[in-house]
């Protein structure tokens, strides 16, 4: 029978991390998928080191939730293996469930239930017993904001507040990875920003986190690598800028003119590295196919000196939306 109550919980410091030094957290090697003659997950690949999150994007299909399932012991690769803290998902389960949380897309819950004593009934799945479960259900509750609501039922609880629990059920036993499969799925703005800042906090206490979202915007702000997958197969990885160094840079460039502007779009044709033009007469717009701030300050001076008055010069970067874009192709399989 559940016996804490929230009136147990006292705010304390967070347990220590506990992880094995001198390898990455995850690594998948070479990992394969087969459901008939799809290819759910061929030949993926790739590193997380703790301390570190990892976005793992792609549509529909491409293999993220296979791959996900496979990391956390819920299905077997057909050839290739995971590892999570340098242990096997094929030959140590047992110890890779001891290692690591997962936060699934849908969870069930228990609606005669409130959440301490729904974090509770996990704790003692894991094996926790005595003072360090009350520790556990303390720094639980308060890392997840849950601590104010801990006796409230969970037939109550807000969409935002059932993705917390959710969070907590899978940080109870204090793992050193997570693999959080579309966590800010539904959620309102606010809380998207709590989440996020809970995911950084958890990376920062030593944590490896993979993060599964279709809010790339949420992953370019959350993420230190990022790897996408299209048809099973890893597409590209690494960080944000490492993925636009390997592609074609394009930055888009927005010029203001007192006037001008359509003779000023004429001008740009064919100069070096301008693209894609869009000119009226007191805007225009094109993209500048380098990322050398050399290039683009050149540009500037040039159509300074060609006696075009513009009010305002400004770049944006690509999104990682333009990078995913620019990158997938939209198939299925």
């Amino acid at each position: 029978m559940v016996t804490s109550s929230a009136t147990d919980i006292a705010l304390e410091d967070p347990p220590a991390v506990h992880t094995t030094a001198g390898h990455p957290m995850i690594q998948l090697r070479r990992l394969f998928r087969f459901f008939g003659r799809t290819r759910a997950v061929n030949d993926v690949s790739f590193e997380v080191e703790a301390g570190q999150v990892f976005g793992y994007i792609g549509p529909n299909g491409a293999g993220k939730t296979t791959s996900m399932r496979i990391l956390s012991t819920l299905d077997l690769p057909d050839y290739g293996d995971a590892l999570v803290d340098g242990f096997s998902v094929v030959n140590d389960p047992d110890l890779v469930r001891k290692r690591l949380g997962f936060m699934p897309d849908h969870f069930g819950t228990y609606p005669n239930m409130n959440c301490v004593e729904y974090l509770d009934f996990f704790a003692r799945s894991y094996g926790i017993v005595g003072r360090e479960r009350t520790k556990a259900l303390r720094h639980t509750l308060y890392y997840t904001g849950l601590d104010k609501i801990a006796e409230k039922p969970i037939r109550g609880l807000s969409k935002g507040m059932r993705q917390r629990l959710c969070l907590g059920r899978a940080m109870i036993h204090d793992p050193a990875v997570l693999i959080l499969d579309e966590p800010a799925n539904g959620l309102d703005p606010r809380a998207r920003i709590e989440l996020r800042h809970m995911i950084r906090g958890l990376a920062a206490d030593g944590k490896a986190l993979l993060v599964s979202s279709h809010i790339l915007t949420e992953l370019g702000e959350m993420c230190d690598t990022i790897g996408i997958i299209e048809r099973g197969q890893l597409i590209v990885s690494g960080t944000v800028a490492e993925i636009k160094a390997k592609l074609r840079p394009h930055i888009d460039v927005l010029i203001q003119l007192v006037e001008r502007g359509e003779e000023l779009g004429s001008w740009l044709q064919g100069r070096e590295h301008v693209q894609e033009i869009q000119a009226s007469d007191l805007v225009v717009r094109c993209q500048f196919v380098s990322d050398d701030q050399h290039d683009q300050a050149a540009l500037l001076r040039s159509i300074v000196d060609a006696g075009y008055p513009v009010l305002e010069f400004s770049t944006e970067s690509r999104s990682l939306e333009d990078i995913f874009l620019q990158i997938t192709t939209g198939a299925v399989q």
